[in-house]
């Protein structure tokens, strides 16, 4: 899958310390001048406003589409109509491209995207990377028992993985998404996705 921006993602199972881990690693990735984007799955059913919430009761009222903005920051709140479990893909074409350096994918464990996965022997699960040829590292909490033929990372040094991201996927082709002229289309981003 081509897209304007570096794509990483990071693939285990649940409990694995994925969510502990990008709250390390992107501040280190943000520290090097890298603008990050995240995209992360959710199982279920999830909401982002508060009961009680004008923009909230709005939207129970029958609003499809809710847009919250301020001067920091702004969000849209979609109500699909017919549930549906929206692809990688789609996630990526609603990112502005011409903003990001890179994007972490939490989820999408099947993706054929680059990934890294997090690996706790500890938890009794086997290795994806013996079965996935998009893993491109292995980052564990047991650095010196886990044998593969991709990197090994210690899970508890994140500038270790932060370093990995950046030599493999941002140095090889620097600052993919700067090269995007300012005001890239969405259609343009569909175009590089496809």
């Amino acid at each position: 899958m081509q897209t304007p921006f570096a794509l990483v993602g990071l693939a285990a199972g649940s409990g694995s310390g994925k969510t502990t881990l990008l709250l390390k690693v992107i501040p280190l990735l943000k520290a090097r001048g890298l603008r990050v984007g995240l995209i992360k799955r959710a199982h279920h059913s999830f909401d982002t406003d508060k009961p009680g919430k004008d923009s909230f009761e709005l939207r129970k009222a029958g609003a499809s589409q809710v847009l919250v903005g301020s001067d920091h920051r702004w969000a849209l709140v979609v109500e699909n109509d017919t549930p549906k479990e929206p692809t990688l893909r789609e996630l990526l074409e609603r990112l502005r491209p011409e903003a990001l350096d890179l994007v972490i994918v939490e989820g999408f464990k099947s993706a054929p995207i680059p990934k890294i996965e997090i690996h706790r022997p500890s938890l009794g699960r086997p290795l994806l990377a013996a079965t996935d040829p998009h893993i491109i590292a292995v980052a564990t909490d047991a650095p010196g028992s886990v044998r593969v033929g991709v990197p090994v990372l210690d899970l508890n040094r994140p500038n270790e993985v932060a370093e990995f991201i950046v030599g493999r996927l941002i140095a090889p082709a620097p600052a993919l998404a700067r090269a995007v002229p300012t005001g890239r289309r969405r259609s343009d981003l569909r175009s590089a996705l496809s």
